[in-house]
């Protein structure tokens, strides 16, 4: 399904690695793995919604890559992703998730980092507000917060 973008092999990240991405990806930059620090995710295009979620009071915006570009970016050829947090939580999402919906990997709300106590700093995040079937609980599993690795299958 995906396709491969970009020019060879990633930059490597000079500040801590937030994030690690492996798999079934073409562009990686330290063993055999795809690794990011926040300067890089926020280099990709950012996309930006308002909404509100099941776990949080009100709306808010939140900003960050769609996880769509971010497959890209590493030249995907999965069809599913394996997501696990910082806690230990792991979902399977189906790429065809991300050109279904705008669903993003979260690096901010209201234009403020987010720290771990509130989900941060990186939540794969499905626009809610924006469709009901969204706020199923099979779509609310999907939404993993506090992100740190994912595997793409």
């Amino acid at each position: 399904m995906g396709q491969a973008e970009g020019d060879g092999p990633l930059e490597t990240p000079e500040g801590p690695v937030i994030l690690k991405v492996n798999g079934k990806i073409a562009h990686t930059n330290i063993a055999q793995e795809a690794r990011f620090d926040r300067e890089m995710l926020t280099a990709l295009p950012q996309h930006a919604f308002e909404t509100g979620t099941p776990w949080t009071d009100g709306c808010s915006h939140y900003s960050g890559p769609l996880m769509r570009t971010l497959l890209k970016h590493l030249g995907y050829t999965g069809d599913v992703v394996h997501v696990t947090a910082l806690n230990g939580y792991e979902a399977e999402i189906p790429i065809s998730d991300f050109y279904d919906y705008d669903v993003i990997l979260a690096l901010e709300r209201n234009e403020q980092q987010i720290p771990i106590r509130e989900y941060g700093p990186l939540w794969v995040l499905y626009p809610f507000s924006q469709d009901e079937a969204l706020l199923s609980e099979k779509m609310r599993f999907r939404s993993v917060w506090q992100v740190m690795q994912i595997n793409v299958r």
